[in-house]
């Protein structure tokens, strides 16, 4: 009894003690079920292996019998409060704690970084897309206008080969209507109305006694009339004449003896014969006329050739010109500070009283020149 009674006592005391070291209890991480004491996380044995803790919580009071048995199990360790070991745990715990809050957030940062970095990606791929699809369409553009200036140009070289084909049909055409016209002659100063009616039969009885020249066979002309539109007064300029001889010899008479004489004495009229060419050759007539006063001025030698063609000397040395500019930069090549080429070309006039048109010229041509 007396035994009894002792062991009784001794373990009311050592509960008394177990529930006296909750105070002092730490938790120890053991693999197993998590229990609550006292509000210290107990971590004891797994549910197979440890009966005091069944469903692995405890729940209330926890009694001093039941500190002994997870004391007695290795699942509670215990230690002075305040000791160096519990400080340092706690510590390294919190420092866990705090490292892994840092880290959380960092990634959290690093995910909503990486949430605007697709956005971003996503919004680069579909510009790329978009610069794609612009750059095809420039491409088939600059394809298609690649073939149209290969077309272009052959169109250019075409064209340019049209003009030049069209430039010596034009000489050609021009050549040939000069032709056409040398059985012309022109005839100025006669007097208006003076033709009267029939302007042929009045050219048949005038030129004759005017030239003095004695045709043999007679003067026969196929037509003749007046160029342009009637004159309503006397005080304006007279009309000129035109007129197609039958016969070319007959016309180069009348042509040379107007160079060897000059005009011709009509009454108080002085009458002018010249030949007939077409608008283009007589432009060109033009423009080497308009430098005659400054070919003289130069001593230059010239002479002017059927149909449009100025022959010139100087120094000895001889050129041809076909073109009032060519002779315009030549003759500014002979002195140049003497030379206007400002001067405007002046419009063919009838000859003075005591010189022909242009000075007298051996053409190889025959009398056809002028």
């Amino acid at each position: 009894m007396r035994s009894r009674s002792r062991d009784t006592q001794l373990c009311a005391g050592v509960e008394t003690w177990g529930e006296g070291l909750l105070k002092n209890c730490k938790p120890r991480p053991t693999p197993g079920t998590i229990g609550w004491v006292s509000n210290l996380q107990l971590w004891g044995p797994p549910q197979n292996q440890s009966p005091a803790m069944p469903g692995g919580k405890v729940t209330g009071k926890p009694s001093g019998k039941l500190v002994l048995q997870l004391l007695f199990s290795e699942a509670l360790q215990l230690s002075k409060p305040g000791s160096p070991s519990i400080q340092s745990q706690d510590m390294t715990d919190l420092e866990q704690v705090t490292t892994v809050d840092r880290i959380l957030q960092e990634i959290t940062a690093v995910s909503r970084r990486l949430e605007g970095m697709d956005t971003a990606i996503t919004s680069l791929t579909m510009g790329s897309t978009l610069m794609r699809l612009d750059l095809a369409g420039f491409q088939s553009r600059v394809t298609g206008l690649e073939h149209q200036m290969v077309t272009m140009e052959d169109h250019v070289h075409t064209v340019l080969d049209r003009d030049q084909e069209l430039l010596f049909l034009s000489s050609k055409l021009t050549d040939l209507e000069d032709r056409s016209r040398r059985d012309n002659i022109r005839l100025f100063r006669f007097p208006e109305h003076a033709e009267g009616t029939d302007t042929s039969s009045f050219l048949h009885s005038v030129l004759p006694n005017l030239t003095k020249i004695a045709f043999d066979p007679p003067l026969e002309l196929q037509r003749a009339h007046c160029l342009g539109p009637k004159r309503k007064d006397g005080t304006s300029k007279p009309r000129p004449i035109i007129a197609c001889l039958l016969s070319l010899g007959q016309a180069c008479q009348l042509l040379s003896a107007a160079r060897a004489h000059g005009p011709f004495k009509m009454d108080c009229y002085k009458i002018c014969i010249m030949a007939d060419f077409s608008r283009e050759t007589n432009d060109r007539r033009k423009g080497f006329l308009a430098l005659r006063p400054r070919m003289r001025q130069l001593e230059v030698k010239f002479g002017l050739f059927v149909p449009a063609r100025l022959w010139v000397t100087k120094n000895g040395v001889s050129k041809d010109f076909y073109d009032s500019e060519d002779l315009r930069l030549f003759l500014h090549s002979l002195q140049p500070q003497a030379m206007d080429t400002t001067t405007p070309d002046r419009p063919l006039r009838p000859p003075s009283d005591n010189r022909s048109t242009l000075p007298p010229s051996t053409n190889q041509e025959g009398p056809d020149q002028y």
